[in-house]
């Protein structure tokens, strides 16, 4: 990774009208789901919708012991760009998206994004969008260590 992860909040508690993208951030120590669901917390929102990526012990049928992210310094930019898209295709009431980076083990959360709607058709589809958009548009890297020794970038150029 080229520079530190940092985070971009806006805190619950703020005014009712605060902007909708509540917490964006790529760190390199642990997610927490409640932080994430806290973000998100709206009286207008009916519906929430979270998505959480693990670290899982195999791909493409080979076993995976571990793995790393790593991102280019533009990644939280293009997080912000990505989350400013899905706010301005769904009535989103907040959003929240943060990716871990540095070594993972089996297990770990990788990824948590949540989104809160007037709705929960709403809510599911802009939570598909922001994930989907974030895993292709977002330059983070994932190097996974095999089982075999073996290794492998996915993501990367």
């Amino acid at each position: 990774m080229a520079g530190t992860p940092s985070t971009i909040t806006t805190h619950p508690g703020e005014q009712a009208a605060q902007a909708p993208i509540r917490l964006l951030a790529i760190r390199d120590t642990a997610l927490s789901l409640d932080e994430v669901f806290r973000a998100v917390g709206e009286d207008a929102a009916g519906g929430t919708a979270l998505f959480v990526g693990t670290v899982r012990n195999h791909d493409g049928g080979a076993d995976v012991d571990a793995l790393g992210y790593s991102c280019h310094p533009t990644a939280e930019a293009e997080l912000r760009r990505v989350a400013e898209q899905v706010v301005a295709k769904y009535p989103v009431r907040a959003l929240a998206a943060v990716h871990r980076v540095g070594d993972l083990t089996v297990g770990d959360l990788a990824v948590v994004v949540a989104v809160s709607c007037p709705h929960r058709a709403e809510a599911f589809e802009a939570c598909r969008m922001l994930i989907d958009d974030l895993k292709h548009e977002v330059p983070i890297w994932k190097h996974q260590k095999f089982s075999d020794g073996t290794e492998e970038w996915v993501g990367a150029c």
